[in-house]
């Protein structure tokens, strides 16, 4: 059944280390990072707390741009797709699952009160990204729509004057 798969992965987690930036021969950023996601589960009577850690890769300005936020502890959400890397070394076979962020989200509040923020690049092939400001928060965007759709659209969704 051709056109059936699918790749998809989303979650949310802390990060384990800041973002390392780095980039490619392109000229094209790379952030590095590592994101902690705490599972809990009945085993028998008791609850049990299990971590995972997942490798992220972020690109394009986006990646740039966000890299000062994307410090150790910070809370993430991140959505993209899964990336099957293989190597052999020393004739041993080796193999690692990362995820290739389409979009990272800020989550927390910060001592300065500010929304969260969330980013977006497309696809991890897809690697360009425009600014695109709206009032809760700070979006980036493979595909910028026009700048009435930027700063919230035709407004037809929210009333003009909000009652509080």
């Amino acid at each position: 059944m051709a056109g059936s798969d699918l790749n998809s992965v989303a979650l949310v987690g802390r990060l384990t280390r800041d973002a390392e930036l780095s980039y490619l021969q392109s000229g094209t950023a790379v952030a590095a990072m590592s994101v902690a996601v705490n599972r809990s589960r009945k085993d028998g009577d008791q609850w049990v707390s299990e971590v995972n850690y997942f490798d992220v890769s972020y690109f394009g300005k986006p990646a740039e741009s966000l890299k000062q936020y994307l410090t150790k502890g910070k809370q993430i959400a991140v959505q993209g797709a899964l990336k099957q890397d293989r190597w052999e070394k020393d004739g041993q076979k080796f193999s690692k699952v990362r995820i290739m962020a389409n979009t990272i989200e800020l989550l927390g509040g910060r001592s300065d009160g500010s929304q969260p923020s969330s980013y977006g690049s497309g696809s991890g092939q897809q690697m360009q990204g425009g600014f695109s400001p709206r009032p809760s928060a700070q979006n980036y965007h493979a595909a910028d729509s026009s700048a009435e759709e930027s700063f919230g659209g035709d407004s037809s969704g929210f009333p003009e004057d909000i009652p509080f």
